[in-house]
C-alpha cells in the first residue's frame, strides 16, 4: 500500500476515534512525554539558550526518532502501517478533549453559575480566571478553541501528511515543549527560546490551513479573509493571529483586547474590530465556535489526505512522462 494511503486511511481511522472516544483518562501518550521532558529539564536546566536548544533537540528530536523507529519497523505490513498512523493520530489530536472543555464552560454559564465557568477556564488555557467576568470568560474560551483547533488538530495533521507518523509524534513533542517552557516567564525566558521559536515554525502551515478552512466553514465567509487580512498582523503570535482573526471574522465576533497571564496584563490589539460584536456569555458563541472548529478539523483530514494523494498522482505523472 502507498504510504499516500496508510496516511489517508489511518488519519482517518485516527481522527474518528478521537471523536469517539476522547482522550483517556489515564496513560495518554502525551503526558508520558510531559513527563520524560521535565525529567530532561530537571537535568539540563541552565539560564542559558544554549541548554535550551538541547534540551529542544533532546526531547523534540527523539520523540521524532521514536516515531521513524516505529514507522520503519512495520513498514512492510500495510495494515500495521495504518494501524500505527491510527495510533499517533489518535494520541497526538485532542479536537473532541477541546471541545468537551469548552463545552462545559458554555454549559456553566448558560446556567449563570460564574464561578464553575472559572473553576473549568484553567483546562482550555491559562488566563487568570478571577480577572475576567462571564463574558470575559466567553471571550476566553472563543480565542482558545480558534488556537488549539490549529496547535490540537490541524496542525498535527498537516505534518502528518508531510512526514508521517514521524511528523504527528515530532509536532506534537514541539507544541508540548513549547506549553511547557516557551513562556516568558524568568526561568524560561532564555531557556525555553528555542522551543517557542520551533513552535512558531512548525505550528505556520497548520495555523494557516485552519485559517483558510475556518474562512470557507465558517458563515461569514468575507468577514473571515477581511479579518485575516486586516487584523491577522497584529497579534503578538505569527500563528494564533490568522487563526483567531478568521474564526473572529467567521462567527461575526470581537476578540483580543485586554487579558491577564499569571498576574500580567497584556493588551492585545482587536480582531474584527470594525464589523464584529463582543462575545457574550449565554449567546451560544461558545458552541458555535465548537461546531466552527469541528467542521474545520474534518476538513483538514480531507486536504491533508487529498494533498498527498494529489502530489503522488503528479509525481507519477511526471515520471512516466
Amino acid at each position: 500500500m502507498r504510504a499516500e494511503r496508510v496516511f489517508a486511511y489511518g488519519a482517518a481511522a485516527g481522527l474518528l476515534g478521537d471523536h469517539l472516544l476522547g482522550d483517556p483518562r489515564r496513560g495518554h501518550p502525551v503526558a508520558a512525554f510531559g513527563r520524560a521532558a521535565g525529567a530532561v529539564e530537571r537535568l539540563l536546566w541552565r539560564d542559558h539558550r544554549g541548554w535550551g536548544v538541547l534540551h529542544t533537540a533532546v526531547c523534540a528530536g527523539g520523540a521524532a526518532a521514536l516515531g521513524l523507529a516505529a514507522d520503519r519497523a512495520v513498514r512492510h505490513s500495510p495494515a500495521a502501517s495504518v494501524a500505527l498512523t491510527a495510533a499517533a493520530t489518535w494520541a497526538v489530536v485532542g479536537g473532541t478533549s477541546l471541545a468537551r472543555e469548552a463545552s462545559a464552560v458554555g454549559r456553566a454559564l448558560e446556567a449563570g453559575d460564574v464561578e464553575a465557568a472559572r473553576a473549568r477556564l484553567p483546562h482550555l488555557c491559562g488566563r487568570d480566571p478571577q480577572a475576567l467576568d462571564a463574558d470575559g470568560i466567553a471571550r476566553a474560551v472563543v480565542e482558545s478553541v480558534a488556537e488549539n483547533t490549529s496547535d490540537a488538530v490541524v496542525g498535527a495533521l498537516a505534518w502528518g501528511a508531510l512526514g508521517g507518523v514521524p511528523g504527528l509524534v515530532g509536532f506534537r513533542a514541539v507544541n508540548t515543549l513549547d506549553a511547557m517552557v516557551g513562556h516568558k516567564s524568568p526561568r524560561y525566558r532564555r531557556y525555553g527560546w528555542a522551543s517557542a521559536r520551533l513552535d512558531d515554525l512548525a505550528g505556520w502551515p497548520g495555523a494557516r490551513l485552519t485559517a483558510a478552512l475556518a474562512t470557507a466553514a465558517g458563515g461569514d465567509p468575507r468577514g473571515a479573509v477581511r479579518a485575516w487580512r486586516a487584523d491577522a498582523a497584529q497579534h503578538p503570535s505569527p500563528n494564533a493571529g490568522p487563526v483567531e482573526a478568521s474564526f473572529a471574522g467567521a462567527l461575526g465576533v470581537r476578540l483580543g483586547g485586554t487579558l491577564s497571564y499569571g498576574g500580567r496584563v497584556e493588551h492585545r490589539p482587536v480582531l474584527n474590530g470594525a464589523a464584529g460584536r463582543p462575545v457574550r456569555a449565554g449567546s451560544g458563541d461558545i458552541e458555535r465556535a465548537v461546531r466552527l472548529s469541528r467542521r474545520v478539523g474534518w476538513l483538514a483530514l480531507g486536504a491533508c489526505a487529498g494533498a498527498r494523494l494529489l502530489v503522488r498522482g503528479v509525481v507519477k505523472k511526471g515520471r512516466t512522462s
